[in-house]
């Protein structure tokens, strides 16, 4: 070992995986960085003195010779209103051609809030699409995540959330975006002129998989400095979890850890919590807010991702294609906000439990219709109804498309319900339906 400008130095490599190299050393931390014949490492395991660090870009061509440096720090993250508005990569430099940030270092990954310092998440947070507000509001310091399969347009969704959210501050965490998905965010962020209240933290396809680990903390230390330092309510959208998972099963197998279900490493629950539950209201006002994409293999939620995901947030949204008007739709059975009924009715209007519920269940005696006709069942009046009503309650409300404010959507609800039902059919309370029924039977 040799030291040089405070760095400590060596030269002699005991092991060598796909992933990571080992060494002996002494005085290094966990998740310290470090370069690896000039490649960036992060120590990610220490027995004794005997260290294991992992190399984001892979070990092959690394000689056992090898000139090792460690850094004296794990990754951090300079923080600061200078942040607003740029792209950086996993490592936090900046990929915008702008310059670097200063301000305060802080180190990524810390643990997340104090729950005495947490206050009840209470907070609506509209989106301006109808699935969500009207059927699974969202609240502020809430961390849930959308289920889709690959082939859906949950990049467009997060991008529209992004713009639509009534927040002060958007995070971008993507994590193996394809360079049109990441051109698809710079532009449409830059053709709203909103890049003055938005920060991405950005790994494409292109770049190494590892390199994925960073990106969500990256983004929550920069989550944290605007919500605890600032007071101000932050939104991060993490896309996909599904390949930060990936990364991670790439990075236990080549270290040869024992796997465990859908070959995903054991700690996989520990994993996306340390994420997941950096979502926090404080009682300044200040928040984080965490939507997450987790892709899924032809909808299958019993997968160790969405299923551990399931697990630590509260709800989900699914996003699915509606084989009636061709529309992606945020399904109504399969989506679940836990905490919406904090503000249902207290940060919205009086009739809003009443006609989300009544949307819902008309919509399910539609596809029960439908199961009915399939089946080669008479269906009744009411079943044709029914039936009629799902497209357009699909298409005017349930749609990904459909940005209108929650008392618009309430009004088309009872719109829809004047035009295809009687006020005896929609079992909403009668004082409700004298103040706002908009039929004529």
């Amino acid at each position: 070992m040799t030291t040089k400008a405070f760095q400590r130095i060596y030269t002699q490599l005991e092991a060598i995986t796909k992933a990571t190299v080992a060494l002996k050393a002494q005085g290094v931390s966990n998740d310290e960085l470090a370069t690896v014949d000039g490649r960036l490492a992060q120590v990610v395991k220490i027995k004794g003195d005997l260290v294991t660090l992992q190399v984001f870009s892979g070990t092959e061509g690394i000689p056992t010779d090898s000139e090792v440096i460690f850094f004296g720090e794990p990754p951090a993250l300079n923080v600061s209103e200078q942040l607003a508005g740029r792209f950086f990569n996993a490592y936090g430099d900046p990929i915008d051609n702008g310059p670097r940030v200063e301000g305060e270092k802080r180190y990524i990954g810390g643990p997340s809030v104090n729950p005495y310092r947490r206050k009840q998440p209470s907070q609506l947070i509209p989106t301006g699409i109808a699935g969500i507000d009207l059927n699974n509001t969202l609240v502020s310091g809430q961390k849930i995540p959308f289920f889709a399969n690959p082939d859906q347009p949950y990049n467009q969704v997060m991008a529209n959330v992004a713009l639509r959210a009534d927040v002060d501050k958007i995070i971008l965490g993507g994590m193996g975006l394809t360079n049109d998905d990441y051109l698809y965010f710079k532009q449409m962020f830059e053709n709203a002129g909103a890049l003055n209240k938005i920060i991405s933290f950005v790994n494409t396809t292109e770049q190494p998989p590892v390199e994925r680990l960073l990106i969500p903390d990256m983004a929550l230390t920069a989550a944290e400095y605007f919500a605890v330092d600032k007071n101000e309510k932050v939104l991060v959208l993490l896309t996909d979890m599904t390949l930060y998972a990936d990364a991670l099963s790439i990075v236990s197998n080549r270290m040869d850890q024992i796997p465990s279900k859908d070959s995903m490493p054991g700690s996989l629950y520990s994993d996306l919590a340390k994420i997941y539950e950096k979502a926090v209201q404080l009682p300044d006002g200040g928040s984080i807010t965490i939507i997450a994409v987790t892709t899924l293999n032809d909808g299958d939620i019993t997968h160790a991702i969405p299923d551990n995901t399931g697990y630590i947030t509260e709800g989900q949204l699914f996003l699915r294609t509606d084989s009636d008007t061709g529309k992606v739709i945020i399904d109504p059975f399969r989506s679940l906000s836990r905490l919406k009924q904090l503000v249902i009715g207290k940060q919205t209007r009086e009739d809003h439990g009443q006609v989300m519920n009544t949307g819902v269940r008309l919509f399910a005696d539609a596809a029960n219709a439908k199961t009915k006709l399939e089946n080669g069942f008479d269906l009744s009046d009411y079943d044709l109804r029914c039936l009629d009503y799902a497209k357009d309650y699909s298409t005017k409300l349930l749609a990904i498309d459909v940005n209108i404010k929650i008392d618009q959507m309430l009004d088309t609800a009872w719109e829809l319900f004047g035009k295809y039902f009687k006020p005896e059919e929609l079992s909403i309370k009668q004082n409700l339906v004298d103040k706002y029924w908009k039929g004529n039977n």
